[in-house]
């Protein structure tokens, strides 16, 4: 059975489809979330999650599935999905979102989009020892649309050299997440901040982190780090549709 909620949605820009004919594999109950965006700049993005880990997405510019499940749990993640017809599906699914895109845009004569802006917290991805080289974490969270710019300093000073910006993903009440890392070797006195720009933002947001007495140098990695791996790189996006589709496995 499917049906649509439109009562949660972000007006004009998501729709929530909830489907419950999964086959179950287990007695424990899971959510397995089907994410279809599209935009009006010509980009689309899909991916699979299991239990709020991304499994796979689809590189349309390469006409590739990328896996993205740990290794720890099969050898070769593409024999997990070879049933699933994931390729095929996934164009369909963006033909299909280019077409409710624009009906959404003449029914509703381009209302307003809804925005959600994002909170932040930054932590060192290990316990801090000064001069051995480590990891910040700058999290991103809550944030819609799925459009963020994050910017490091060090004592005042942009740095890009060592940073990288995951892709984003999607969180159970239709906003984002995203993670930004700084690879940087910690010294005395040096402070570190993350700065985040949004539209749904009146000012850019900036957390600060560093040899401060109110600064914790403990790691926060297994309190928010979820185990999402980090990958390079920023899909841009303009206002769009996504089809998030959501399913129960259990008895």
């Amino acid at each position: 059975m499917m049906k649509i909620c439109s009562q949660d949605v972000k007006r004009s820009a998501l729709i929530l489809l909830m489907i419950n004919s999964f086959c179950a594999f287990s007695q424990i109950p899971h959510d397995i979330i089907y994410v279809v965006g599209c935009f009006e700049n010509g980009t689309s993005e899909v991916q699979y999650e299991f239990d709020s880990e991304e499994m796979l997405y689809m590189d349309f510019d390469k006409s590739d599935i990328v896996y993205t499940v740990a290794g720890i749990f099969v050898d070769d993640p593409s024999t997990m999905f070879d049933h699933m017809n994931v390729f095929t599906n996934a164009n369909k699914g963006k033909n299909l979102c280019v077409a409710m895109l624009q009906y959404l845009k003449h029914s509703e004569k381009n209302p307003p989009e809804e925005k959600d802006p994002p909170e932040s917290v930054l932590y060192p991805a290990e316990e801090v020892e000064f001069g051995r080289e480590n990891s910040l974490i700058c999290f991103v969270n809550n944030f819609y649309p799925p459009e963020v710019r994050v910017r490091w300093t060090r004592n005042g000073v942009q740095v890009s050299e060592g940073v990288s910006l995951s892709r984003y993903f999607p969180t159970k009440d239709q906003t984002f997440h995203q993670f930004s890392t700084l690879t940087f070797t910690p010294r005395e006195g040096d402070i570190y901040s993350c700065t985040v720009e949004h539209s749904a933002l009146d000012m850019p947001q900036t957390t600060i982190w560093g040899d401060e007495p109110d600064i914790s140098h403990r790691s926060l990695g297994a309190d928010v780090y979820c185990g999402v791996g980090l990958t390079l790189g920023l899909l841009g996006v303009a206002a769009g549709t996504f089809l998030m589709v959501k399913g129960n496995h259990g008895h």
